[in-house]
């Protein structure tokens, strides 16, 4: 009983120095593709952010599948041709939409009224063919979405997708609110993970479930604490260093023909789904 007790209080510790590690390798991993040499990562971050955008407002936009699934097919060949392998697509992105959209589409294949599909054994839930096409728009829509969405930010440096964001004229509170969150959570990510390991290290003999408890409170409330007084600290050296709301960098956007090149063929893609998906 007590090596059960023991072992259960360790795993509590391991999965939770596991759970940080991985979400620090998701940035990680983030970080290399953009620096790596690709179609994307050669272009204009502004040419990008447009580009992109108007590929999933298009996506959000078509009724047909055919067109949803024409925009994802090229948001993978972008993607292969950017250094991003179906594997990191599949377990970075496909995976997770299609848990969480799926659950919410779901219920829609029983509740669209319609022809019958079949019916579940004992539930005696019956299936519509309307309700299976409304489910899978829905899917395929929300993976093209966020397949574009993870193009973006995998392919450009956090820093150079904020600037982009104010020659568009995205309010300033708004990116910075953006940058130092982003800071932060990686800041928070990887003190709890010291945090832990250094309490598995020194983790002797039994801990029931009231100290695992008390343990997961107080490693939250250090970490609060720790975050306040580091905001305080980090505004401070800001406006000693003559931080007055607006943000500047070091690196300058240059448009080169490529880039115009790369932004009609966009816009392009995107009419011509447009065009396709509501015919």
């Amino acid at each position: 009983m007590a090596l059960s007790v023991k072992k259960r209080a360790s795993s509590f510790i391991e999965r939770t120095v596991a759970s940080l590690g991985d979400s620090l390798e998701h940035s990680d991993i983030a970080e290399t593709h953009s620096e790596a040499v690709g179609l994307l990562q050669c272009l204009d971050p502004r040419v990008k952010l447009v580009g992109l955008f108007a590929l999933v407002l298009a996506v959000v936009s078509v009724g047909r599948v055919s067109a949803m699934l024409g925009i994802l097919a090229l948001a993978v060949g972008l993607a292969m041709f950017s250094r991003i392998t179906l594997r990191v697509l599949t377990t970075r992105v496909w995976l997770g939409v299609l848990v969480f959209t799926g659950a919410i589409a779901l219920p829609g294949v029983f509740m669209t009224p319609g022809e019958p599909m079949g019916r579940v054994p004992l539930l005696h839930w019956t299936a519509t063919w309307q309700g299976a096409h409304s489910a899978l728009r829905l899917l395929v829509r929300a993976e093209t979405a966020a397949t574009l969405a993870i193009l973006l930010i995998f392919t450009t440096p956090c820093t150079h997708v904020l600037k982009a964001m104010r020659v568009f004229r995205v309010p300033v509170v708004l990116v910075v609110i953006l940058g130092m969150t982003h800071r932060y959570i990686l800041l928070l990510l990887r003190t709890a993970g010291e945090f832990f390991e250094a309490r598995r290290c020194r983790l002797v003999g039994e801990i029931d479930a009231r100290t695992r408890r008390q343990l997961g409170a107080a490693s939250m409330g250090v970490l609060l604490e720790r975050s306040l007084l580091l905001s305080e600290e980090v505004f401070d050296a800001m406006q000693a260093r003559g931080f007055r709301g607006e943000v500047y960098t070091l690196d300058e956007f240059e448009v080169k023909p490529k880039d115009w090149v790369a932004l009609v063929a966009f816009v392009g893609m995107a009419l011509l789904a447009l065009w396709a998906g509501n015919q």
